[in-house]
C-alpha cells in the first residue's frame, strides 16, 4: 500500500492507496510546532481506525510513502515520520524527480510542489490543454500546453484566508460558514457575504478561464480540485470536471514513474 501526503499551509492531506482506489483518506491541519512523533502517532490512529474494516490494519501494510510540500520545515517532519514509524524514506516531490512534464516557468524551482503534483495529475488523466484550479489557502490557476508543458498561472486568495482577514478587519462582520447561497442578492449580512464568497469566486473563476483561454487555446479543459472546489463549481458551469483527489492521484502517478529508480 502507498502513504501519499500533501502538506500545504492549512491542511495535510493524507491518502492511502490499495492499487488504484484510495482505501483511507484523512485532512489534518498544519502544525509546524508539533513533532514527528506526535505527527506519527495522529496518522496511526486516524489511518487504523479508518481502514480497520477493510483488509485489516493498512497502517501497517503500507510500503511507500510519497510526499509534496509547500512547508520545508513540515518536509523534514514528515521525512522523521517516515523513518520512524514505517521504516521508508519517502519520494519527496522536487528537482530531479521524473514527472513527464516539461516546466516552462522562469524558475522552475520556484513552482509549488502541489502545483507540479496537480500537473501532473492532469496530464495522465485528462487531455491537455488543461487549466488546472485548485482551491486552497490560495486559489491557483495552472496551464498546461497540449504539449505538457506547464507554462505557468495565476494565484488569488483562498475563500477562506480573504474573509477571514475581512472578519479581523470589519468589526460587524465575521466568520461564515460557506454553504450554497439563494441568490446573487443576498437579503442578510450573512447572505451577502455567503454570495460574495460563492458567486465571488466563480465569477472570478469565469473571467480567469477566459482570460487563460485566449493565450492556451479555446480547447482547454477546466480542472477542479482543492477543499471548497464542490461548493464553487455548483455555481458556475465552466468548471468542466471536479476532482477533490487530484493531488493525491498525481502523487501516486509520481511515486510510480519514480518507483524503479
Amino acid at each position: 500500500m502507498l502513504l501519499a501526503i500533501d502538506i500545504g499551509n492549512t491542511n495535510i492531506v493524507c491518502g492511502v492507496f490499495d492499487g488504484d482506489r484510495i482505501a483511507a483518506k484523512a485532512r489534518i491541519a498544519t502544525d509546524p510546532q508539533k513533532t514527528a512523533d506526535e505527527y506519527g502517532a495522529l496518522l496511526a490512529n486516524i489511518l487504523t481506525l479508518r481502514t480497520e474494516s477493510d483488509k485489516g490494519d493498512a497502517f501497517h501494510r503500507i510500503d511507500g510513502i510519497v510526499l509534496s510540500s509547500v512547508v520545508p520545515s513540515m518536509t523534514s517532519t514528515f521525512r522523521s515520520v517516515g523513518k520512524t514509524y514505517f521504516d521508508i524514506d519517502p519520494l519527496v516531490v522536487g528537482p530531479g524527480i521524473r514527472t513527464e512534464l516539461a516546466v516552462k516557468y522562469d524558475d522552475p524551482r520556484k513552482v509549488g510542489a502541489d502545483r507540479i503534483v496537480n500537473a501532473v495529475a492532469g496530464i495522465h488523466l485528462y487531455t491537455p490543454p488543461l487549466i488546472i484550479i485548485d482551491f486552497g489557502t490560495a486559489v491557483t490557476f495552472c496551464a498546461i500546453t497540449r504539449n505538457r508543458e506547464y507554462i505557468g498561472g495565476a494565484i488569488f486568495p483562498g475563500m477562506r484566508t480573504s474573509f477571514a482577514a475581512l472578519a479581523d478587519k470589519a468589526a460587524l462582520l465575521s466568520m461564515i460558514d460557506f454553504r450554497k447561497p439563494s441568490g446573487a442578492i443576498g437579503h442578510s449580512t450573512e447572505e451577502s457575504l455567503m454570495s460574495g464568497a460563492i458567486n465571488g469566486y466563480a465569477s472570478v473563476v469565469e473571467g480567469m478561464v477566459s482570460r487563460f483561454r485566449r493565450e492556451l487555446g479555446d480547447d482547454a479543459t477546466v480542472i477542479g480540485t482543492g477543499g471548497m472546489v464542490e461548493l464553487v463549481a455548483d455555481a458556475t458551469d465552466v468548471i468542466q470536471h471536479v476532482d477533490p483527489d487530484l493531488t493525491l492521484k498525481g502523487l501516486k502517478i509520481i511515486h510510480n514513474l519514480n518507483r524503479s529508480r
